[in-house]
C-alpha cells in the first residue's frame, strides 16, 4: 500500500488555518450564487477573495485546469469550467474551493440549490450532504478507509440515490491529492487503517440517477450519462486519537485573514 503522510503539530496548526479560509471563501461565493449571474462572475469573485486572503488556489493551473474554483451545474458532477452560463432559478450549484496558504492546501465543497427546488433535488442535497458527516464519523485512529466508504455507500444507497465510482477523495496536505484514496463506494479490497494525523479530503459526490458518467470535450467537465442531477459536498478532516476534527470550518480562520474579512465586509452565506 502507499504510504501515507502523518502530519506534525504545527502542520496540522496550519492546515487548520488553510482550512478556515477554504471554509470562509466558499461560504462567500454560496452567498453569491443567485439567478442571473454566470459561473465566471463567481470564477472571478472567488480570485479576487483569493488574493485578499493572500494564498492561492490549489485548482488553477493544476494539470492544466483553467479557473480558480469548481463550479458544476445540474447534471454535472464535478470539475466543470466557469464560463458565461447563467445561473437559473432552479438550478443546482456545486462549488469546490481549494486553496493554498502557507504551503498547505484547504479543500472543501457544498451544493446549492438557487430559489426552490424541487423535492427530489432537496432529497439529493439532503442525503449527500448527510453521507459526508455519515463518512465523517468513521475517519476515527483504528478504523479503515473502507470504514469511511462503506458509511457513504450504504447511507446513499439505502436511500435510492447512486454514487459516483470513478472519482474518490483523498488525503491532503502539501499537495491536493495525497494517499490514500478514499472511494465512495465499498470495493471489497483491503484499505489502510487510519492513523492519528492523517488529513483526508473526504467528498461524496451522488446522483438522482444511474452513477455512470461520462467527461466532455473540454475534458474536465464531468456530467452524468443519463442527464440527471448530481451533488457534491466535501470536508477536509484531521484523524485524531479521539473525535475526527473538521478542519475547514470558519472558526479556524487566522487573526489577519479574518481582520481583512471584516475590513472588506464580504459574506454571510452558509455552506458544508
Amino acid at each position: 500500500m502507499a504510504r501515507i503522510q502523518i502530519k506534525k503539530e504545527e502542520e496540522i496548526r496550519v492546515m487548520r488555518e488553510a482550512g478556515g479560509i477554504a471554509s470562509t471563501l466558499l461560504r462567500e461565493v454560496v452567498a453569491r450564487v443567485v439567478a442571473g449571474r454566470t459561473t465566471r462572475d463567481l470564477d472571478e469573485f472567488a480570485a479576487g477573495r483569493i488574493r485578499a486572503y493572500r494564498c492561492r488556489s490549489a485548482f488553477l493551473g493544476y494539470k492544466g485546469y483553467p479557473c480558480h474554483i469548481c463550479i458544476s451545474v445540474n447534471e454535472e458532477v464535478v470539475h466543470g469550467i466557469a464560463c458565461e452560463r447563467v445561473i437559473d432559478e432552479g438550478d443546482l450549484v456545486s462549488l469546490d474551493v481549494g486553496i493554498v496558504h502557507r504551503g498547505f492546501v484547504g479543500d472543501n465543497a457544498a451544493t446549492v440549490a438557487v430559489g426552490e427546488c424541487s423535492e427530489a433535488d432537496a432529497v439529493l442535497l439532503q442525503v449527500t450532504r448527510e453521507s459526508l458527516f455519515e463518512g465523517i464519523d468513521q475517519a476515527r485512529e483504528g478504523n479503515r478507509v473502507s470504514d469511511i466508504s462503506a458509511a457513504i455507500h450504504q447511507h446513499v444507497e439505502s436511500r435510492g440515490l447512486s454514487v459516483v465510482r470513478e472519482y474518490t477523495g483523498h488525503g491532503v496536505g502539501r499537495e491536493l491529492h495525497e494517499e490514500p484514496q478514499i472511494p465512495n463506494f465499498l470495493d471489497g479490497r483491503r484499505t489502510q487503517e487510519l492513523r492519528a494525523g492523517m488529513t483526508l479530503a473526504i467528498e461524496p459526490m451522488v446522483n438522482q440517477g444511474t452513477h455512470a458518467i461520462r467527461c466532455l470535450g473540454d475534458k474536465w467537465t464531468v456530467v452524468t450519462r443519463d442527464g440527471r442531477r448530481s451533488a457534491h459536498f466535501e470536508h477536509t478532516v484531521l484523524v485524531t486519537g479521539d473525535e475526527p476534527e473538521i478542519l475547514t470550518c470558519p472558526e479556524n480562520m487566522p487573526p489577519l485573514q479574518e481582520a481583512e474579512r471584516e475590513l472588506r465586509g464580504h459574506g454571510k452565506g452558509i455552506a458544508g
